[in-house]
C-alpha cells in the first residue's frame, strides 16, 4: 500500500515538471500580483480621503475670496484636527473589529468542541453547495476534524466569513499609519501657499499652484492604487483625479454661492 502511494506520487512529481513547460506555453500571461502590505488599506483611504478633503476646503476659501493667510491656517489646523480624528478612528474601529473577531472564535471553538456534529455536517454543506461532491465533502470535513484549529478556522470562514485573525496586528499601528498618511497626502494642497510666498502675492497664483499640486498628488496616489491591486495605472489614475475633481469643483461651485447669497465683498 505504502509503496502504490510513493509511486503515485513520485509519477504525480513527475507529471509536474514535464507539464510545467506545456503549461508556460499555453498561458500567454500570469496575471499581475497586488502587493501584500500590512496597512495598504490606511494608506490609499487616508491619503485620498486627506487630498480631497483639503482641496475642497481651500476651493472653498478662495471663492470665498479668503486670503492666503487664512487659508494657511485654517488649512493646517483642519488638516491635523481630521488626521487626529481618523487616526484615532481606523484606530477604534480596527480594535473593535479584532475584538469582535477574537469573540467569535472563542465561541466557535465551544461549538467544534461541543457541538461537534452539527458543525461539522454545516461544513460538509457548506462544501457541497459551492460544488464539491458529497462524499468529498464529507471526507474533508472528517479530515479538518482530526485538527481542531483547523476546523475552527474554516467554521470562522466559511459559517461567518471572518478570516483567521493576525496575531501580529496592532490596531494602534493601523491608527498611526492613517494618521501619518493623512498629513503627508494632505500637505500637498497646501504647499503652494508657502513655496509660492517668496514669488508672489496673487492669491489666484497660489490657488492654481494648489490646484496643480492636488491634481500629481491624486494621479500618484491613483498610480499607488493600481501598482498595489494590479489594475490598470491609466484607469485608476483617471478616476482618482475625477473624484478629486468633482469634490474640488462642487466646494469652489458653493462657496462662491453662498458668498454671492451673503452678499460679501471683497
Amino acid at each position: 500500500m505504502a509503496e502504490n502511494v510513493g509511486v503515485d506520487t513520485t509519477h504525480l512529481l513527475r507529471l509536474d515538471e514535464d507539464g510545467e513547460a506545456e503549461n508556460d506555453q499555453k498561458i500567454s500571461k500570469r496575471p499581475k500580483e497586488p502587493w501584500r502590505g500590512d496597512y495598504v488599506k490606511s494608506i490609499v483611504y487616508a491619503g485620498l480621503d486627506a487630498i480631497v478633503t483639503c482641496f475642497s476646503l481651500i476651493s472653498s476659501m478662495s471663492a470665498s475670496h479668503l486670503s492666503s493667510g487664512d487659508v494657511l491656517v485654517l488649512g493646517f489646523a483642519n488638516l491635523v484636527a481630521d488626521g487626529i480624528s481618523m487616526g484615532f478612528g481606523d484606530f477604534v474601529s480596527s480594535g473593535t473589529e479584532k475584538d469582535a473577531a477574537v469573540m467569535e472564535r472563542m465561541v466557535t471553538e465551544w461549538e467544534v468542541a461541543n457541538r461537534s456534529g452539527p458543525q461539522m455536517t454545516q461544513l460538509i454543506r457548506y462544501y457541497h453547495a459551492l460544488g464539491m461532491d458529497l462524499h468529498d465533502a464529507t471526507t474533508v470535513v472528517n479530515i479538518f476534524s482530526k485538527y481542531r484549529e483547523i476546523l475552527v478556522d474554516e467554521q470562522m470562514t466559511a459559517q461567518k466569513g471572518i478570516p483567521p485573525a493576525e496575531e501580529t496586528e496592532k490596531p494602534w499601528k493601523s491608527g498611526l499609519v492613517t494618521f501619518a498618511s493623512f498629513l503627508v497626502f494632505g500637505s500637498a494642497p497646501l504647499l503652494s501657499f508657502i513655496v509660492l510666498i517668496p514669488f508672489t502675492q496673487s492669491d489666484t497664483v497660489k490657488f492654481i499652484g494648489a490646484t496643480v499640486l492636488s491634481a500629481l498628488a491624486l494621479l500618484l496616489l491613483g498610480i499607488a492604487k493600481a501598482r498595489i491591486a494590479g489594475r490598470n495605472y491609466a484607469v485608476s489614475a483617471t478616476v482618482t483625479f475625477f473624484n478629486g475633481a468633482i469634490a474640488g469643483g462642487a466646494a469652489y461651485i458653493i462657496g462662491w454661492t453662498l458668498r454671492n447669497i451673503a452678499g460679501l465683498q471683497d
